[in-house]
């Protein structure tokens, strides 16, 4: 089985230290540790991408939604009234992107997805981790959702 290829390009941690901390760990340790949304003991992945202004490598960690080895990545912000900045990073460069789901990461692509696909998605989502439901209700914009497929 292929692992993926790297996404060239210089590291630039998350400005909010237990971003940094989660994904150092998670790398560290194959996904042993630091593999849950804090203390909420659900389950998350870390997502690589490029920086669509700066160029850097960035990477955060996301709630795991997979489907039939497809994930959805859900731009939530927490219900804020703007996107999270990887939204548009994921926007930009949609095949520069790889997911680590336990210990290797592989190449996938994304997609945003909209209308009934993006309704079962959304389903998906809020069964995994219900406080998606209560973050579209603070906010006025409809919270992305992108579908990550691996690439061959």
């Amino acid at each position: 089985m292929l692992q993926a290829m790297p996404i060239e390009g210089k590291y630039e941690p998350s400005p909010q230290q237990w971003v940094r901390d989660q994904v150092e760990e998670y790398e560290r340790s194959g996904g042993q540790r630091a593999n849950t949304l804090r203390d909420t003991g659900l389950p998350v992945v870390i997502v690589t991408a490029r920086g669509h202004r700066s160029g850097s490598v960035r990477k955060f960690a996301l709630m795991r939604v997979e489907h039939d080895g497809e994930y959805a990545l859900v731009a939530s912000k927490g219900g804020a009234p703007e996107h999270p900045l990887w939204y548009h990073n994921l926007k930009a460069d949609p095949t520069a992107v790889m997911l680590q789901d336990g210990p290797r990461a592989f190449d996938f692509q994304v997609r945003e997805v909209t209308g009934e696909e993006r309704e079962k998605w959304w389903d998906r989502a809020v069964a995994a981790y219900p406080a998606y439901a209560e973050y579209q209700t603070k906010t006025d914009r409809q919270i992305p959702v992108f579908v990550a497929t691996r690439r061959a």
